[in-house]
Protein backbone atom coordinates (compact mmCIF):
# COMPACT_ATOMS: atom_id res chain seq x y z
CA UNK A 1 0.00 0.00 0.00
CA UNK A 2 1.20 3.01 -1.24
CA UNK A 3 1.55 6.06 1.41
CA UNK A 4 2.72 9.71 1.75
CA UNK A 5 3.89 11.25 4.78
CA UNK A 6 4.76 15.16 4.52
CA UNK A 7 5.99 17.48 6.98
CA UNK A 8 8.05 20.84 7.15
CA UNK A 9 4.95 23.12 7.15
CA UNK A 10 4.49 25.70 10.27
CA UNK A 11 4.36 29.29 10.85
CA UNK A 12 6.65 31.63 9.08
CA UNK A 13 6.95 35.00 8.70
CA UNK A 14 7.19 37.14 5.11
CA UNK A 15 10.10 36.71 3.12
CA UNK A 16 11.37 33.68 5.48
CA UNK A 17 11.73 29.87 3.79
CA UNK A 18 10.39 26.58 4.43
CA UNK A 19 11.78 23.22 3.27
CA UNK A 20 8.91 20.59 3.05
CA UNK A 21 9.50 17.20 3.48
CA UNK A 22 7.34 14.00 1.58
CA UNK A 23 7.87 10.05 2.71
CA UNK A 24 6.87 7.57 0.25
CA UNK A 25 6.44 3.93 1.09
CA UNK A 26 5.16 1.32 -0.58
CA UNK A 27 6.36 1.73 -4.08
CA UNK A 28 9.40 1.99 -6.08
CA UNK A 29 9.81 5.23 -5.93
CA UNK A 30 12.98 5.86 -8.10
CA UNK A 31 10.89 5.62 -10.91
CA UNK A 32 7.63 7.98 -9.90
CA UNK A 33 6.52 10.95 -11.05
CA UNK A 34 6.24 13.19 -7.34
CA UNK A 35 4.60 16.78 -6.79
CA UNK A 36 3.88 19.31 -5.20
CA UNK A 37 0.15 20.83 -4.27
CA UNK A 38 -1.53 23.53 -2.75
CA UNK A 39 -5.27 24.75 -1.28
CA UNK A 40 -5.78 27.34 0.43
CA UNK A 41 -8.86 28.30 2.39
CA UNK A 42 -11.94 28.71 -0.09
CA UNK A 43 -9.89 27.54 -3.61
CA UNK A 44 -9.42 24.68 -5.86
CA UNK A 45 -6.26 22.58 -5.22
CA UNK A 46 -3.43 23.78 -7.52
CA UNK A 47 0.21 22.63 -8.91
CA UNK A 48 3.14 23.22 -7.43
CA UNK A 49 6.16 22.19 -8.60
CA UNK A 50 6.65 18.49 -10.08
CA UNK A 51 9.77 16.37 -10.73
CA UNK A 52 9.99 12.99 -13.11
CA UNK A 53 12.11 10.12 -12.48
CA UNK A 54 14.93 11.88 -14.23
CA UNK A 55 14.63 14.99 -12.18
CA UNK A 56 13.16 16.99 -14.83
CA UNK A 57 11.29 19.91 -12.59
CA UNK A 58 8.49 22.03 -13.49
CA UNK A 59 6.94 24.83 -11.54
CA UNK A 60 3.58 27.05 -11.44
CA UNK A 61 4.65 30.26 -12.74
CA UNK A 62 3.17 31.76 -8.59
CA UNK A 63 6.60 29.93 -6.96
CA UNK A 64 8.82 29.88 -9.96
CA UNK A 65 12.16 31.38 -8.71
CA UNK A 66 11.48 31.12 -5.66
CA UNK A 67 11.21 27.26 -5.05
CA UNK A 68 12.73 24.40 -5.20
CA UNK A 69 11.84 20.57 -5.92
CA UNK A 70 14.31 17.71 -5.59
CA UNK A 71 13.95 14.27 -4.51
CA UNK A 72 16.38 11.88 -2.86
CA UNK A 73 15.42 8.02 -4.14
CA UNK A 74 17.71 6.59 -1.23
CA UNK A 75 15.52 8.08 1.29
CA UNK A 76 12.34 7.89 -0.60
CA UNK A 77 11.63 11.49 -0.35
CA UNK A 78 10.64 14.36 -2.31
CA UNK A 79 11.40 18.11 -0.84
CA UNK A 80 9.82 21.12 -1.44
CA UNK A 81 12.25 24.52 -0.40
CA UNK A 82 10.53 27.59 -0.66
CA UNK A 83 12.07 30.82 -0.33
CA UNK A 84 10.68 34.41 -0.05
CA UNK A 85 7.30 33.25 1.32
CA UNK A 86 4.59 35.53 0.55
CA UNK A 87 1.11 35.95 2.39
CA UNK A 88 -0.39 34.05 -0.52
CA UNK A 89 1.70 31.10 -0.07
CA UNK A 90 -0.42 30.08 2.74
CA UNK A 91 -2.02 26.67 2.40
CA UNK A 92 -2.37 23.07 3.13
CA UNK A 93 0.09 21.58 0.61
CA UNK A 94 -0.01 18.17 -0.63
CA UNK A 95 2.55 15.40 -1.93
CA UNK A 96 1.22 13.59 -4.87
CA UNK A 97 2.52 10.54 -6.55
CA UNK A 98 2.07 9.04 -9.95
CA UNK A 99 3.45 5.77 -12.07
CA UNK A 100 5.13 7.73 -14.41
CA UNK A 101 4.54 11.60 -15.61
CA UNK A 102 1.90 10.54 -18.42
CA UNK A 103 -0.45 9.37 -15.61
CA UNK A 104 -2.30 11.63 -13.07
CA UNK A 105 -1.47 11.25 -9.44
CA UNK A 106 -3.01 8.34 -8.12
CA UNK A 107 -1.99 8.92 -4.21
CA UNK A 108 -1.99 11.79 -2.21
CA UNK A 109 -0.16 12.40 1.76
CA UNK A 110 -2.71 14.39 4.20
CA UNK A 111 -1.17 17.59 3.49
CA UNK A 112 0.90 20.18 5.92
CA UNK A 113 0.14 23.12 6.61
CA UNK A 114 1.95 26.52 5.62
CA UNK A 115 1.14 29.56 6.87
CA UNK A 116 2.89 33.00 6.40
CA UNK A 117 1.84 35.93 8.80
CA UNK A 118 3.78 38.34 10.54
Amino acid sequence: QVQLVESGGGLVQPGGSLRLSCAASGTIFSINFMGWYRQAPGKERELVATITAGRITNYADSVKGRSTISRDNTKNTVYLQMNSLKPEDTAVYYCGLAASRFDDMKYWGKGTLVTVSS
